[in-house]
């Protein structure tokens, strides 16, 4: 009976710990789904409304971004930047095909957009620079504009309608963000500019940090990067520096390292959690076999004297400690393993996303807990070996 309840603890012990350790998986994907549609690297810059007066000048002044501005900060920190663009939007636009129509969100683009967007071309191509220098009328859409508007036909070559202008598909996106990420259709951001009224306006700028080998000098990087960036803004447009209303940078890199400091400590508690779980059912293991050999004290006094080598009698003892820890802790892999592929595919949070654990880690984790077990299961296997046969007989 007793032997039955130490199983049950190095069972649920290697169970608890390849759960948890499933979730802490599920955390870390579901972090790094939370970057899926977007470079990790980005820096985001737009502009709003002044809030404070400023060298003569009132509140309230509308801070309009200029394609110089998208110059000067390409030409002065370009060594620092990897992708780089501008961008001119018209939300919920109506995009007509035939008799079919759906909003979406238009967007004039650089050709690097795609790669700050994360944006996998299935069919045909993206924006390129010629389309920018001739202002040509073609469109990018997303397989959702796809499946809404061309009902399953090939669109590379048909032409769409924005508000009354024709534009020519060539090509088709998906987004690793999903569906909601997929409302967009882009444009040469020189087309956009000229169809939407917009001049020289841009509506945001977007780049991406070029990535060293240390994240947190990259880190540190993107921070300096968007200090001078905000400094330039602020100056030319006669803002106040602690005004942080009027120009918004994101930078989603240092975002990327708060999140994922963050589920590296959820990871570490779930290690800490599991462990200790393991380390209960080993303490478990130890104890019984104290009272094994107790129980057993006489047949090894016998087993002396009739001739038995010390080795037989710690073999006898561990054979007991590893069969117990070595089916226990299978089983327990197994229930455990057999839980997340079971509720794995069901769980539909943001945050949590395909919880699920290495079979070889797992694997490895069970081998530890034998030997753990076994080194338990020595040391009153050793003091049993220890015994005189004549101590061991009297004993009652």
């Amino acid at each position: 009976m007793r032997t039955v309840l130490t199983g049950i603890s190095v069972a649920s012990g290697i169970f608890i710990f390849i759960v948890l350790l499933g979730f802490s998986s599920g955390v870390q994907n579901g972090v790094k789904a939370q970057f899926a549609g977007d470079a990790t690297n980005k820096i985001s810059v737009r502009t709003r409304v002044t809030t404070k007066q400023y060298k003569g000048l009132n509140p309230n002044r509308r801070i309009q971004l200029k394609n110089e501005d998208f110059e000067n900060i390409s030409n002065i920190y370009g060594d620092y930047l990897e992708y780089k663009s501008g961008g001119y939007s018209n939300w919920g636009a109506q995009l007509v095909y035939k008799k079919q129509s759906g909003n979406f969100s238009v967007r004039g683009v650089h050709p690097d957009f795609q790669f700050i967007e994360n944006a996998i071309i299935s069919e045909g191509r993206f924006v390129n620079q010629g389309d920018i220098e001739d202002s040509r009328k073609v469109i990018v859409v997303s397989n959702k504009a796809k499946t809404e508007l061309f009902k399953g036909k090939n669109p590379i070559g048909e032409m769409v309608s924005i508000y009354g202008i024709n534009f020519k598909v060539v090509g088709v996106y998906a987004d690793p963000g999903g569906e909601r990420e997929e409302s967009q259709v882009y444009i040469p951001i020189s087309s956009a500019q000229i169809a939407f009224n917009g001049a020289d306006n841009l509506r945001d700028m977007s780049f991406t940090v070029a990535m060293s080998d240390d994240f947190d000098e990259a880190v540190e990087l993107s921070k300096n990067l968007i200090a001078s960036i905000d400094n330039d803004i602020k100056t030319k447009y006669t803002i106040a520096p602690n005004d942080r209303a009027a120009v918004r940078i994101d930078n989603t890199l240092e975002k990327a390292q708060k999140i994922y400091s963050l589920s590296n400590i959820i990871e570490a508690v779930f290690w800490f959690v599991g462990i200790g779980t393991i380390i209960a059912g080993i303490v478990s293991v130890g104890n019984i076999m104290i009272i094994i050999v107790k129980e057993r004290t006489k047949e090894i006094g016998i087993r002396k004297a009739l001739g038995a080598e010390p080795l037989s009698i710690i073999f006898m003892i561990l054979q007991e400690s590893i069969f117990v820890t070595m089916f226990s802790g299978l089983f327990g892999l197994i229930m455990g393993l057999g839980l997340l592929e079971f509720i794995g595919p069901t769980i539909e949070n943001e945050f949590i996303k395909y919880p699920q654990v290495d079979f070889n880690t797992a694997l490895i984790t069970v081998f530890i807990l034998v030997a753990a077990g076994t080194l338990a299961g020595f040391i009153p296997a050793y003091r049993a070996a220890k015994i005189k046969p004549i101590v061991a007989l009297r004993d009652e």
